[in-house]
């Protein structure tokens, strides 16, 4: 069982038809074969996304439900982000590839497990060449 990094923005992409994708249904497929992990930001980010959603009317509380059910039925299991992997790492890899906090976050854990990263956004794709990480090919 191969496993690869989820961000956030494939998992978004899940959750909404006109952001769903090739790409991102491709991932959402290889689950059925393989395991995900996702740094402990990951519920974070994933539920910010949905309350803006959620504001904005462009999901009501039923689809957010179904939404979380759909996500806790899949394989991604969640890596605790601790302190020695946190703090300097992850700022050190935002500073030399000018990417955010959170998307370091993501690629410190690929490079650490040494597995591909699933992303469909741009700056973390090219951060992951940079760095070596392959980006997961579905």
């Amino acid at each position: 069982m191969t496993s690869m990094v989820v961000d956030c923005s494939v998992t978004m992409a899940w959750c909404f038809e006109d952001e769903c994708d090739d790409y991102a249904d491709a991932v959402l497929a290889s689950l059925s074969e393989n395991q995900a992990v996702v740094p402990s930001i990951w519920p974070l980010e994933v539920a910010n996304v949905i309350l803006v959603a959620e504001r904005r009317r462009r999901l009501k509380k039923a689809d957010s439900a179904r939404f979380l059910e759909l996500l806790a039925a899949l394989p991604i299991s969640m890596e605790e982000i601790v302190r020695e992997h946190a703090l300097a790492p992850i700022l050190a890899l935002g500073r030399e590839l000018n990417i955010s906090s959170y998307d370091a976050a993501y690629l410190e854990l690929a490079m650490r497990l040494g597995i591909p990263l699933a992303t469909r956004d741009a700056s973390l794709k090219v951060a992951c060449s940079k760095s070596g990480v392959p980006i997961f090919k579905a």
